[in-house]
């Protein structure tokens, strides 16, 4: 994962800051831009992806969002709960709420008179203008007691201003207008004691700003939005428990944290030597993208690329490989596309040759001692088969079927894929297309998911031959035509399994 510069308004000084910021910017940034960094890039079209925050009455048109612990669906809120323990009565917390405002900048050309709106506009100097969106970071800092907040909860206004800027080009040309619209949002801290020393934090950040009409298209909507919005929380006098590996003793009390849109993994260093497990740390990043706990930037990356599960080289490569037109475009699309170009065109052989690869730890594998060979290892018992498996017991994609608007559908079905509001980012850029059923699968939570490969995507066939899907629930789809039986399975038997789509949510963020 990679990291743009911090925000001037970043983190105060010191080692433990800088790591933590690195990580949170990265997050701050990710989908903020996707290779290759054109604005005529269909997936530039459809931005922000990840912990956005839009007013309710937009998010709810279609009735509430499900949540989840990650932030790649639109919702009007965000809750974190983690653990910490407190070893001093005068134990303090900080509460960092981190995102990004929208800015729309449009490029004016100068007319006798006054300005006129242009999408594009070249000046003297060679330089092309493009009219898009950026985005401003925005923070807000709580710092509080712990007593106090086991004691009351607090409330604390976390928006940001309207405001404009102008820019005048070269030559009087024409101009560059910034402007934003004021985003209204609610920080709500509370603490509840668990045992002596164990309590219990929640945070929960919600988007109060009022939309006169919900039927107004997504990029409007953003504009009252907290874009990529996240919650950095340091202190002193305490340390916070692992939820995804808590210390013995504290399983219980981990799982009953609630996190919705976002989850809270720990920063910074673990806790090591005497007195030490390994599962707390000095800090929690509660980011809208699962990480695993003490996420780093590699110290291979030279710098940000934007893209979710970025693999440097590969970006790098593809980046150096765009045309001098299209090189230009991204140029004039946003400063920060023009900073990744920069970088990449002046980048030494040394640095490219170190993001090859990286070997970060060596384990054994599961069962194998180090020094033996794993051809002398023990016969163990029979592995069980798998669900992907077809003589396995349970779940079969395969034959498995769902009922779509009165349609069974599996296998071989053909539909038209409808995400509904507050869908994955990705999924809307396929909303009308029609695809056809690869295979109907459960997942962790026991809700059912469709998995489609669209129809006019070239790549289709590639894709059923290695798995990779597109995955709707079968409210977000319909029949494309009057569907026939599913296709039978390999050996020719007609599937006969049937799957009941989930029970929708209960509307958690009330």
């Amino acid at each position: 994962m990679d990291a743009p510069e911090p925000p001037a308004d970043g983190p105060s000084p010191g080692p433990l800051a800088d790591r933590l910021s690195a990580v949170a910017d990265a997050v701050l940034y990710e989908g903020y831009l996707l290779y290759p960094y054109r604005r005529s890039s269909p997936k530039n079209r459809v931005r922000w992806q990840f912990g956005v925050l839009l007013p309710r009455a937009w998010v709810e048109r279609d009735g509430p969002v499900a949540p989840g612990v990650s932030g790649s669906a639109d919702s009007w809120y965000q809750r974190t709960e983690c653990l910490l323990r407190a070893g001093r009565d005068d134990a303090v917390v900080t509460v960092r709420v981190r995102y990004l405002q929208m800015q729309h900048k449009q490029v004016e050309q100068a007319l006798p008179g006054g300005f006129r709106p242009v999408d594009s506009l070249h000046t003297a100097d060679g330089v092309r203008h493009l009219t898009f969106d950026e985005a401003v970071p925005r923070e807000t800092r709580l710092t509080v007691a712990l007593g106090d907040l086991l004691c009351r909860e607090l409330t604390a206004e976390a928006g940001a201003a309207a405001g404009e800027e102008t820019e005048d080009l070269p030559a009087g040309a024409g101009r560059v207008v910034r402007s934003r619209l004021q985003v209204h949002a609610r920080v709500t801290l509370t603490a509840q004691r668990l045992g002596t020393d164990l309590v219990r934090l929640r945070v929960r950040t919600e988007n109060t700003g009022r939309c006169p009409d919900p039927s107004v298209p997504r990029d409007r909507a953003l504009r009252q939005a907290l874009i990529a919005t996240h919650t950095l929380i340091t202190g002193s006098s305490v340390r916070f428990v692992s939820l995804i590996d808590p210390p013995a003793g504290l399983a219980k009390a981990a799982a009953g944290c609630r996190n919705e849109f976002t989850f809270p993994v720990l920063g910074g260093d673990p806790d090591v030597g005497p007195g030490g497990d390994g599962q707390a740390a000095p800090a929690v990043l509660s980011a809208p993208i699962l990480l695993p706990d003490h996420p780093q930037v590699a110290p291979e990356s030279p710098g940000d690329l934007h893209d979710a599960a970025e693999i440097d080289e590969i970006l790098t490569l593809r980046t150096m490989l765009l045309t001098d037109e299209e090189k230009a475009e991204a140029r004039a699309t946003d400063p920060r596309a023009a900073e990744i170009l920069d970088r990449v065109d002046t980048m030494p052989a040394e640095v490219l040759a170190r993001l090859h690869g990286a070997i970060r730890s060596l384990a054994p594998a599961a069962g194998e001692t180090p020094g033996t060979s794993r051809d002398a290892a023990p016969a163990g018992p029979p592995e069980r088969p798998a669900w992907w498996q077809e003589d396995a017991a349970g779940p079969s994609p395969a034959t498995d079927t769902v009922l779509v608007d009165g349609v069974r559908v599996g296998r071989g079905s053909r539909v038209r894929l409808r995400p509904r509001r507050g869908a994955d980012a990705q999924d809307m850029f396929l909303a009308g297309r029609t695809a056809h059923v690869a295979g109907v699968f459960r997942d962790v939570d026991d809700g059912v998911q469709v998995a489609v490969t669209v129809d006019d995507d070239p790549a289709a066939e590639l894709h059923t031959w290695y798995g990779r899907f597109h995955y709707f629930r079968p409210d977000e789809l319909e029949p494309a035509e009057p569907s026939p039986s599913p296709a039978p399975t390999p050996d020719g038997d007609a599937p006969t399994r049937t799957t009941t789509p989930p029970t929708p949510f209960p509307d958690h963020g009330q």
